[in-house]
């Protein structure tokens, strides 16, 4: 599958969510973790979903505890510290993998379609991002420490 919309994921609640929801929107999605020294970008993301939202633009957030176990927390734990500390609107996901032999698929095909730092086969760290069309495809992979904020003109390209 070659297409964002082909996934679905649990959400923070246990719902299941087919991203085909996502159709005709431009969609950002970042591995996000708590307790991280890149986790002040909930703050910038969020920012890009309140600057761009009416404008079809959504960000897709995934929690993750593969590096240095920085989001242990439960689903509530992490939704709390998320509207506690950051007030995060755009949607969240139950925790995922997203490296190793039980990466969510939304991110083994994420992986496949685009190089990172440390090359196609790995997410590097907390917070790398994703920008995806409206029709769903991939149009670029943003590095970890790259700032929500340095993403807003390519977010604003892209819905034109």
């Amino acid at each position: 599958m070659d297409n964002l919309h082909h996934y679905c994921a649990q959400t923070l609640a246990g719902d299941t969510l087919n991203l085909e929801a996502c159709k005709g929107k431009v969609v950002l999605v970042a591995n996000t973790a708590s307790r991280c020294g890149l986790t002040p970008q909930y703050a910038g993301l969020e920012a890009l979903y309140r600057q761009f939202g009416d404008k079809g633009f959504v960000v897709l957030g995934f929690p993750c505890n593969q590096f240095g176990a920085q989001e242990p927390g439960s689903a509530e734990e992490i939704g709390a510290f998320c509207q506690t500390h950051y007030d995060v609107s755009f949607p969240l996901f139950a925790r995922v993998e997203v490296n190793g032999a039980n990466a969510h698929p939304l991110y083994q095909w994420l992986k496949k379609a685009s190089a990172g730092a440390a090359g196609p086969e790995d997410i590097e760290w907390n917070f790398a991002k994703f920008l995806v069309s409206r029709d769903g495809k991939l149009i670029r992979r943003y590095a970890p420490k790259t700032r929500p904020e340095d993403i807003a003109a390519d977010v604003e390209a892209v819905l034109g």
